[in-house]
C-alpha cells in the first residue's frame, strides 16, 4: 500500500471504526500508537517511522501525536463520539463551505448539518472550500455569516488544522457564492 492509502486507512480507523483493527479510543480520541502500529501491521506493513512520515507530510494535518508521541488521534471528522478538546473561539465574520452540486437542494432546505460527523466543517478561505467542494463533483461554495451567527449565541472552535466547526448552519446564514 501507499503512504496515501495507508493514511485513508489510519484516518477511518481514528475517525470512524477502531474496532476494525481491534484499538479503542479513549474520551478525547487518543489512541495507543503501539497498537495502532500493531493492528494495522496486520494487514499491512507500518513501522513508527512510517506513522511519523504520515502524521508530518499529511497536507491537511488531519493527525496529532502527544507530546512523547505514546497516542495519535485525528484531529477533526470523527462519526465516533469524542472530545477533541477543541476551544471556543470566535470566528472571522465570513467563513466558508464547499460540497457538490448535489447536495445544493438538501443544504438549501435543511442549512447545513453534520449527517455522520459530530461538526459541520466550514474553511476560512475559498480557495480551501473550493477543493473540497471539487472532491464531490462540480463545487459550490456557500458564504457562511459566521460572525452574525456567533453573536446570536452560535459556538464556534477550530481545530488544530485550522478547520473551523460547528453543530450546524441554518439556511439564513447562508449565501450561495
Amino acid at each position: 500500500m501507499s503512504l496515501k492509502e495507508t493514511s485513508k486507512f489510519i484516518s477511518l480507523i481514528l475517525r470512524h471504526k477502531p474496532d476494525a483493527i481491534g484499538i479503542s479510543l479513549d474520551e478525547h480520541g487518543w489512541a495507543n500508537v503501539d497498537e495502532l502500529i500493531a493492528g494495522i501491521s496486520k494487514t499491512q506493513p507500518i513501522d513508527m517511522a512510517i506513522l511519523e512520515q504520515i502524521v508530518a507530510e499529511d497536507e491537511k494535518q488531519r493527525y496529532s501525536f502527544n507530546e512523547d508521541k505514546t497516542l495519535i488521534r485525528a484531529n477533526q471528522g470523527h462519526s465516533i463520539p469524542v472530545d477533541v478538546e477543541l476551544k471556543e473561539k470566535e470566528p472571522p465574520e465570513y467563513l466558508y463551505h464547499g460540497t457538490g452540486e448535489k447536495y445544493v437542494n438538501s443544504i438549501d432546505a435543511e442549512g447545513l448539518i453534520p449527517k455522520s460527523r459530530l461538526y459541520v466543517h466550514l474553511s476560512s478561505d475559498e480557495e480551501t472550500a473550493t477543493k473540497v467542494g471539487q472532491r464531490h463533483g462540480k463545487p459550490v461554495i456557500y458564504i457562511v455569516k459566521s460572525g452574525e451567527m456567533y453573536r446570536q449565541g452560535y459556538k464556534f472552535y477550530c481545530s488544530v488544522n485550522g478547520v473551523w466547526l460547528t453543530k450546524s448552519v441554518p439556511v439564513i446564514f447562508l449565501k450561495k457564492e
